[in-house]
């Protein structure tokens, strides 16, 4: 799950912020970010959003950030 820490810095965003966004708490966040636990398909869809990306590319299955 780097490509949450990456979209998340790209935006400027802290843990602490995103964690507060999404209604979770920070070491959430940095359990996606480190790879010991995934999103859940809310969180994914929330992330999508808040990045403006697909949710296969905050997985990771695709190196396209937007659909065209």
């Amino acid at each position: 799950m780097n490509r949450i820490k990456e979209l998340r810095t790209e935006m400027g965003l802290r843990q602490v912020e995103l964690a507060e966004k999404l209604k979770v708490r920070q070491n959430t966040v940095s359990s996606w970010e480190h790879g010991k636990h995934d999103p859940d398909q809310d969180a994914l869809r929330e992330l999508s959003q808040i990045f403006g990306t697909s949710i296969d590319y905050i997985l990771g299955n695709s190196d396209i950030k937007k659909a065209p």
